[in-house]
């Protein structure tokens, strides 16, 4: 059986696409990502059930059409509707850990540590201007916002979770 503390939430199923099952779906994870994880997991009635992907065709970098293993029509599709789409995340954890280039989004609910002193939890990120910015709920009920720069990352520990960084006081202070 499948738990809640073995996932990773990365996106929402939305809308059949067509009659044969295809279903239009919304990830925060590259697509290689989920073409290379077992299965994807859905809460149906509370229960954590996996499904097994078929195909995965590309609308953008942040939307596919998906077609899963067993549902072959737009009235079984209609089963993950809305639906949050999970992923095993030892599965996630080993893909960032094989690849150089980890999008910023996978930090998204890491632990941070900011400059040895503060902590907190990466809880989005605001994508508004020119620079993506990472945003920071500290444990002492503040916000920070840090650009999300290699130069401000000294360490990742997939394992536990945690980005360390090492940023200016002046960014702190803003």
């Amino acid at each position: 059986m499948i738990t809640r503390d073995e996932i990773t939430l990365i996106g929402k199923f939305n809308k059949p696409h067509g009659i044969n099952g295809e279903i239009s779906a919304t990830v925060n994870v590259p697509l290689e990502v989920l073409d290379e994880c077992s299965c994807i997991v859905c809460d149906i009635d509370g229960i954590f059930v996996p499904f097994f992907i078929d195909a995965i065709r590309t609308k953008s970098h942040e939307s596919a059409l998906i077609t899963l293993d067993g549902i072959a029509s737009e009235q079984e599709a209609m089963m993950v509707v809305n639906k949050d789409i999970y992923i095993l995340e030892r599965e996630q954890i080993a893909w960032a850990q094989d690849n150089e280039e980890v999008p910023v989004e996978f930090f998204v609910n890491f632990k941070a540590r900011i400059n040895g002193t503060l902590t907190g939890t990466v809880a989005g990120l605001d994508d508004t201007t020119a620079n993506v910015l990472l945003v920071i709920d500290l444990d002492n009920g503040s916000e920070v916002l840090i650009p999300a720069v290699d130069e401000f990352i000294t360490s990742i520990d997939f394992d536990q979770k945690v980005v360390t960084f090492n940023i200016p006081q002046e960014l702190i202070d803003l």
